[in-house]
């Protein structure tokens, strides 16, 4: 006998963006379901850190969440980047972001990030369902999500956030487009010799972007992009060899380090969604996109298709509206599309600008990016727009109340 349940939402995937939205609804007094195995399991060991810009943080600390995150947060006064060969000892600053009064992000451990926003979900009344939705149907006004363990949850809307193997969305033949870079991300946590003084660094290497991002406690956490074979050569290698291989791209500006944490390694591709939209669906965070992390963006896209669905969902309720209608969720794509794509673009041109082989190639982006440095109006747009501020911005990003 099917066991039957009912939801104003229900949300496949306990990540990042799916926790944030559960909080977001159950806040504004929907009733909402989030789905996912995860739930019965405790945290795994995260070796990664994100780097949340202010729009996100505003996000966080509406929902109640930022509070738990602030102790574990490192703010970044600022930010360099150095366009350099690996054999060059000296790497000359050649663009830098500045928070002044505020940060320019902050920096947390994910397991940090996690950990906060599934207490948030569940102070804010969402319920956890620790399975997976293994099934869906939409027929009229209501949805069905299936569950594995064979019972059923009636709902308005269905939400993918999965992650980009989203079941939900190949369900509803909902293409992903995009490519796969010939590059992995390594990833771990190391301690630093001298202080970091909160400034992040990103030397743009042959191999791809290194970034050091500052954490408290004279810690710091790598994304270090590799080809994928010396990706893959340097996974394999002992602690000692890693370290000095990862000494070497760091120039020795921080003295010393010693690994404080996992290590991780994992392919880069960049994706979107053909659609943000189905029947009674809507995909937010990986589900929607995957990007490249040279620019340390890919949670905060998520937290701004959070925001805005968010948005159109509440706003239809308060009108006593069918929250998984066409229009609200047209509302959503025409939102949140058109701008992820553009910056999924905007990064990937910038990494294939920086990968570019030769003396000539190298020299007109020096001097690009000197004379960027040298705008500040046009940094300070760049800025606000990278803090997910400019633009038409969802209430939850600007810290206001759904």
């Amino acid at each position: 006998m099917t066991t039957s349940q009912t939801a104003d939402v229900v949300i496949a995937g306990a990540g990042f963006a799916g926790l944030a939205l559960g909080a977001a609804l159950a806040r504004a007094g929907l009733d909402v379901a989030i789905c996912d195995p995860a739930l019965a399991k405790g945290a795994g060991r995260d070796p990664r850190a994100s780097a949340l810009v202010p729009g996100s943080r505003h996000l966080l600390a509406t929902l109640g969440a930022w509070e738990a995150m602030a102790p574990e947060a490192q703010p970044v006064a600022r930010m360099e980047i150095s366009d350099a060969r690996l054999a060059e000892v000296l790497r000359p600053v050649l663009l830098t972001f500045d928070g002044g009064e505020d940060a320019v992000a902050h920096i947390v451990p994910n397991a940090v990030i996690r950990a906060a926003l599934l207490a948030t979900a569940e102070q804010a009344g969402a319920r956890f369902v620790p399975t997976v939705v293994s099934g869906s149907e939409c027929s009229g006004a209501r949805a069905r999500a299936v569950l594995a363990d064979g019972s059923e949850i009636a709902a308005s809307l269905l939400v993918a956030a999965e992650g980009a193997a989203s079941p939900l969305r190949s369900r509803a033949k909902i293409k992903m487009q995009g490519w796969r870079y010939d590059q992995a991300a390594l990833v771990t946590t190391v301690k630093l010799e001298r202080p970091h003084d909160g400034v992040a660094i990103q030397h743009f290497l042959e191999g791809g972007p290194f970034a050091l991002l500052p954490l408290p406690g004279g810690r710091a956490s790598v994304v270090w992009s590799e080809r994928r074979l010396e990706a893959q050569r340097i996974d394999t290698l002992d602690d000692a060899a890693f370290i000095a291989a990862l000494q070497e791209r760091a120039g020795f500006r921080f003295g010393d380090l010693k690994l404080d944490g996992p290590r991780g390694m994992r392919p880069l591709e960049l994706r979107i969604a053909s659609s943000f939209i189905g029947e009674r669906l809507a995909l937010i965070g990986d589900a929607a996109h995957v990007v490249h992390p040279l620019a340390g963006q890919g949670m905060n896209i998520g937290f701004r298709d959070v925001a805005a669905l968010a948005e159109c969902i509440t706003d239809a309720a308060r009108l006593g509206g069918d929250i998984g209608a066409k229009d609200v969720l047209t509302r959503y794509e025409r939102w949140r599309r058109f701008d992820t794509a553009a910056m999924l673009m905007a990064m990937d041109g910038l990494l294939k600008l920086f990968t570019l082989p030769g003396s000539a190639a190298r020299l007109v982006r020096d001097a690009g990016m000197g004379a960027f440095d040298r705008l500040p109006g046009v940094k300070g747009a760049v800025m606000k727009a990278a803090a997910g501020l400019s633009g038409d911005v969802p209430r939850l990003l600007k810290g206001e109340s759904l």
